[in-house]
């Protein structure tokens, strides 16, 4: 039976919390010191819950009940209520419910498990110091074109036309989010197809000329700076990882009996986990390594905490203090250098994507070509590292046995 302002006045506290029930999941919690508090009890992802409404007589019953059927109607929206009140108070009490910047904390919240690190790390840059700021305040639902629009240009106006892009992209997510839970009915960003500047596609500065990728090799094996920057780039070119996955390096995932390190897929761009054959040049480094770092939890710690892996600009850094300018030479450039070798020495394109750990968009080709190619792959990466090595004095290898080069994938299954 429904409360009434009357029976819960009349109600008086017992030495056992007493709970007077108005239905609905909702409830008056009556403590044994006479304090009285609204719950609301439900159950979301098979489990049960509990949410404050407040304390009577502060929270009267018409406001308990409004508060509860908000609550179920974020529930049948999909949206967890206590999940949309802790994003609230992160995004600040003053916000309201319904404002750009809660929708946003709830939508990054989502992205924990799908994003990698490094990508929700930027992601939450992006709202945090590019949006939030002019449009996290405001109700969604009142959010137009010509204002995204006006947020976008500002960023443009800097000459950052890619990031402009690209928070537009953030932002259309968070609005379709905010449309799949009933708190919009439209995705502004839509309207913006062609009005920003295009972004001009710039390739990522790598060195692919056989002699100077053995000056660089040089340069490396020269580095006066930080021992474990230098193993960091000597591993750079044998594993060709992206720098993200290679700054990231654990102790737990390298097996150097097996020759091997497995990254987690929750650290890899495309959300799978991913195997590297480590060469024995590979391994030499690692070991020379592990005295030094092998007692902590990440292969490359940052100088400042061991706790944390060395930072982003790290690599890059290095470089620029070897002489190789932003133009010449990146740590991403390792995964270029190796792309462009490699084909150029006749392996087989499959073999070379997969170690690379490009998506395939072909689900039953990626299904196969995740099974397959590992013996190709580790002779490979022990024929690169070769290849490197001649590099190093100043010889430039010759090219593979015809046994070894232009592998297509029908031989490789055979």
């Amino acid at each position: 039976m429904p409360l009434t302002d009357t029976s819960i006045r009349k109600t008086k506290a017992s030495d056992k919390p007493l709970k007077l029930s108005d239905g609905a999941g909702l409830y008056l919690l009556l403590n044994p010191n006479g304090s009285r508090w609204w719950r609301f009890d439900y159950r979301n992802g098979g489990k049960r819950k509990t949410l404050s409404m407040g304390t009577y007589p502060d929270t009267g019953l018409a406001d308990a009940r409004e508060k509860r059927n908000e609550a179920r109607r974020l529930l049948a929206a999909g949206v967890d209520p206590g999940e949309h009140r802790k994003a609230t108070k992160a995004a600040g009490a003053e916000r309201a419910a319904n404002s750009f910047a809660v929708i946003a904390e709830e939508w990054l919240a989502k992205q924990a498990g799908r994003m990698a690190p490094a990508t929700l790390e930027k992601a939450r840059w992006t709202f945090d110091d590019l949006v939030f700021p002019w449009m996290g305040d405001r109700p969604i639902a009142d959010i137009d074109p010509p204002e995204v629009l006006r947020l976008l240009r500002r960023i443009e106006d800097r000459g950052a036309h890619e990031t402009a892009h690209r928070t537009k992209q953030r932002c259309g997510q968070v609005f379709r989010y905010a449309i799949a839970t009933h708190r919009a009915s439209r995705d502004p960003t839509a309207d913006l197809r062609g009005a920003l500047t295009p972004a001009k596609t710039t390739h990522r500065a790598a060195v692919t000329d056989p002699l100077k990728v053995g000056e660089l090799l040089r340069a490396i094996d020269g580095y006066a700076g930080s021992f474990v920057v230098r193993c960091a780039l000597k591993l750079a070119p044998l594993v060709f990882a992206r720098p993200g996955e290679l700054r990231q390096a654990e102790w737990s995932e390298v097996d150097m009996e097996a020759a091997l390190w497995r990254i987690p897929a929750g650290k890899m761009k495309v959300r799978e986990e991913h195997a590297i054959p480590l060469s024995p040049q590979a391994v030499a480094v690692l070991r020379e390594l592990k005295p030094l770092t092998g007692n902590g939890r990440f292969v490359f710690p940052s100088e400042r905490s061991r706790q944390r892996p060395m930072s982003d600009g790290t690599v890059n850094a290095a470089l620029r203090r070897m002489g190789f300018d932003k133009d010449t030479m990146t740590g991403h450039g390792f995964r270029a250098m190796a792309s462009t070798r490699l084909n150029e020495m006749g392996w087989a394109p499959d073999v070379i994507e997969r170690q690379l750990a490009h998506a395939e968009r072909n689900k039953v080709r990626a299904a196969y070509n995740r099974a397959q190619y590992m013996d190709e792959r580790k002779r490979m990466m022990q024929a690169w590292a070769d290849y490197l090595d001649g590099l190093r004095v100043a010889v430039i290898p010759a090219v593979p046995a015809a046994s070894n080069r232009l592998l297509t994938a029908d031989t490789l299954r055979r």
